[in-house]
């Protein structure tokens, strides 16, 4: 439970910014993905990046402005930590902790994550097997968090022409493993703009519990990941794609007069 969002129960979209780069731009991303029906507020502030001359993220100055573009917005808030030192500052803005692919079996990590209070949104490895991310998992849940969100961002196969392979059928194996709920993050899981809207409808699909879209009001001025950034009326667009047919799959069967959303027992 985050606020009034249930994970699981409800269909979540978080959506915003791959990293916060100024107030201008959080704000401008928060106020677009609000309107357009997201439920929750993403925005990276420490940023793993492979090479070091890479933007390496706003760190405290960026929390200080992503939690005032959820306070503006009402949204709860989703980011990432990657170092235990960073815990507290990272708690003082984030309703969710967000585990990126890099940590994912940061063990010394996930064993201060299970003794937060916050819920956390766990990706999985791209190098990682359902196995080992679910045994991730676990380390969060036998240390005391029960409120752990799977996301699954692609994996690292031979294919170069997306920057990850998107697993879906993640999705159904986790259904049959864990009663975990599990995201799609078709940015990472593609790395292409073009991309995020089939594979989203394909998530709604195949049974997943919510979407992790970026967006930002300039993608291609985007400090990082402009390929994979939606534009807010590209979102808008896709969100109210999105809802529909999450309203069409949570219908009951033989319903008339239109979908009408159902939860899942």
């Amino acid at each position: 439970m985050v606020r009034d969002v249930t994970v699981g129960r409800d269909f979540v979209v978080i959506a915003g910014p791959c990293a916060v780069e100024s107030e201008e731009q959080a704000f401008a991303a928060a106020r677009a993905v609000r309107d357009a029906g997201a439920r929750m507020l993403r925005g990276g502030e420490f940023k793993p990046r492979t090479s070091p001359h890479c933007f390496q993220g706003l760190e405290e100055e960026g929390l200080a402005i992503l939690r005032e573009a959820g306070r503006l917005t009402g949204l709860p808030v989703v980011t990432e930590i990657m170092d235990t030192r960073h815990l507290e500052i990272v708690c003082e803005c984030a309703d969710v902790l967000q585990v990126g692919s890099r940590n994912m079996q940061n063990f010394a990590l996930l064993k201060e994550l299970a003794q937060a209070g916050r819920p956390v949104l766990l990706k999985r490895g791209m190098n990682a097997t359902i196995e080992e991310w679910l045994g991730a998992a676990d380390y969060l849940l036998t240390g005391g968090n029960p409120d752990v969100i799977l996301c699954e961002r692609g994996i690292r196969t031979f294919e170069t022409y997306t920057r990850n392979t998107l697993d879906l059928s993640a999705i159904a194996a986790v259904r049959e493993l864990s009663d975990l709920p599990i995201i799609i993050d078709p940015s990472h899981g593609t790395g292409r703009a073009s991309m995020v809207a089939p594979m989203s409808l394909a998530a709604v699909a195949a049974g997943a519990d919510g979407l992790m879209i970026e967006v930002h009001p300039d993608p291609p001025n985007a400090l990082c990941d402009g390929d994979q950034q939606l534009t807010p009326a590209a979102f808008t667009d896709l969100a109210s794609d999105v809802h529909a047919m999450v309203g069409f799959m949570r219908a009951p069967q033989g319903a008339s007069g239109g979908p009408t959303p159902t939860t899942r027992s």
